[in-house]
């Protein structure tokens, strides 16, 4: 499994952000490869975290060649005040079962 996290400080909001979100988002949820995901906000609100899992490396790059992924990247300073993304792979996952993941228990 492939994680990749999208770790962001967003400043405005506005149509052309909406409908390209929504857009990159459908398309994800037709991937056989795409998983879930999972999005977090930091106390004050201001950065955020949105988390795609994937079930390979090929998965993830078919998402980001989608032309709407590609127009939202070069156009993100109109609506983002910097950014990190971070790839990893899922080796682990653990807990009581309380809380469920898409990850949940895996080995």
């Amino acid at each position: 499994m492939i994680c990749a996290q999208f770790i962001f400080i967003q400043t405005r909001y506005d149509k052309d952000f909406t409908k390209l979100d929504d857009d990159i988002e459908a398309y994800a949820q037709t991937l056989d490869g795409f998983l879930g995901s999972d999005r977090w906000d930091s106390r004050d609100g201001k950065m955020k975290s949105s988390t795609y899992y994937w079930q390979d490396e090929e998965s993830l790059k078919v998402f980001s060649q989608y032309p709407s992924h590609l127009q939202a990247k070069k156009e993100y300073k109109n609506w983002y005040d910097g950014y990190q993304i971070i790839i990893s792979q899922v080796v682990r996952s653990y807990g009581d079962g309380q809380i469920p993941h898409i990850t949940q228990n895996l080995k």
